[in-house]
């Protein structure tokens, strides 16, 4: 290069410096720069207007969720990644900001049966299709909104897998909640001696054990269970029997949610067979036998309080079934159990009468006041002592018995003179 072109680069290059130093005084200048002074200020505003919205829907939702009904609190901390700017977090509240906008619908119950139904997670099913499946068997109105819920509020992470107890008329954060802790595979239930089948139904239901209709269907049935030919105390059962006074009363350890009523019934008839056994129901000096000891038994329990009573009790019935009562005018029992059983209904099972004259007009043949000798058969699920009195019951020559109205216990008498004066005793007669 000559000394000519270096001389001719060196001014160009000045020419542009002095150049790009005249246009930013122009832009410095006049009305260029009143135009750059508003541009920035259109800039600033508009990230100061950004920022403000997102400041403000973070909040408004963090009160929100704060605010929830209690059923979903603990399922989520609105705090959590409040300052925090990702892709995550802005996803975040944008699902957030779409649950919002359909927060009445969370609350809308999809039924109106207050009945609980069986629901079971299978382990690492995802929440998508666990609501899929909500929504099919009618716990849910939207899968999506309830997977929308589920993913905003963080429930999703603690669904355990497992058996639950759901009812159409559980709202979605309901839902949510009560999938968070799965039944125990199997569960405890005490009977006590007395129940009758309807009563150990809704306890097993209570329990989550098996619902009703189906556990008293295989009772009311029991050649329909696959082990009915297991049992040798079960052979001689008539035609229509059930097992009503077979349920042996005992604490019992039953699945959760059996799949066949089978399951809750074999524990019944084992421990009736290790405890009672057929050998257990003949050869005692009350000459009953089979299904007739244990419907005596029944009747035995129900009337009375104390386990010492119970054999003198048994020893009333018999009396009267041998035909050692003429005074009572045939071999009615008369039981008030047998009437209250007749005429027990859900939620009442036990009837109980204004007055003893209310007992003629219930038209049943479980009715021992009209009808002689014993009822159709077991009105309860009586225990061992109930069983082994009226098997070998006391020797006495009563006829009749009243209640004290202390602790339950009774008063014995021979003849009908005898039960007036203790009746108007206990203020049974005005």
């Amino acid at each position: 290069m000559s000394t000519q072109d270096r001389r001719d680069l060196v001014l160009s290059r000045r020419t542009q410096i002095e150049q790009d130093a005249n246009d930013w005084r122009k832009q410095l200048r006049g009305e260029n720069l009143v135009w750059n002074i508003l541009r920035a200020g259109l800039l600033l505003l508009v990230l100061l207007v950004v920022g403000g919205v997102w400041t403000v829907i973070n909040a408004h939702l963090g009160e929100q969720l704060l605010a929830a009904p209690k059923q979903t609190a603990g399922l989520i901390d609105p705090n959590a990644n409040q300052f925090t700017l990702s892709p995550d977090t802005v996803e975040q509240q944008v699902l957030a900001f779409n649950l919002r906008m359909r927060e009445n619908e969370l609350y809308i119950p999809p039924g109106t049966d207050p009945r609980q139904r069986p629901f079971r997670i299978d382990p690492g099913e995802p929440a998508r299709f666990i609501a899929a499946r909500l929504a099919q068997e009618g716990f849910v109105t939207d899968p999506d909104l309830f997977n929308l819920y589920l993913r905003v509020t963080g429930a999703e992470r603690n669904i355990e897998a497992g058996n639950f107890m759901l009812a159409s008329t559980m709202a979605m954060p309901q839902v949510a909640e009560a999938l968070q802790n799965a039944l125990f595979e199997e569960i405890s239930v005490t009977l006590p001696e007395g129940m009758r089948a309807e009563e150990i139904a809704e306890k097993l239901s209570a329990a989550n054990v098996i619902e009703e209709d189906v556990f008293l269907a295989a009772v009311r049935d029991p050649h329909s269970l696959s082990f009915f030919n297991d049992y040798d105390f079960l052979q001689n059962l008539p035609a229509g029997a059930g097992l009503e006074g077979f349920l042996f009363p005992d604490t019992y350890r039953f699945p959760v949610l059996a799949s066949t009523p089978d399951l809750v019934l074999r524990p019944f008839l084992d421990n009736f067979e290790d405890r009672v056994g057929g050998k257990g129901l003949v050869g005692g000096s009350s000459g009953l036998s089979g299904r007739d000891l244990i419907t005596v038994a029944s009747i035995v329990e129900r009337e009375a309080v104390s386990a010492d009573e119970r054999p003198l009790i048994a020893s009333v019935y018999l009396n009267r079934l041998n035909g050692k009562c003429p005074e009572v005018g045939g071999t009615y029992l008369q039981a008030d159990p047998t009437v209250q059983y007749a005429r027990g209904t859900v939620g009442d099972w036990w009837w109980k009468p204004q007055s003893i004259s209310e007992y003629a007009t219930v038209q049943s043949p479980f009715n021992t006041y009209l009808n002689p000798g014993l009822p159709p058969g077991p009105i309860a699920n009586p225990g061992l002592i109930a069983i082994e009195s009226t098997r070998d019951p006391a020797q006495t020559g009563y006829c009749f018995f009243v209640a004290s109205g202390e602790d339950g216990r009774h008063f014995f008498a021979q003849t009908y003179a005898e039960q007036q004066q203790d009746l108007e005793i206990y203020g049974y007669n005005p």
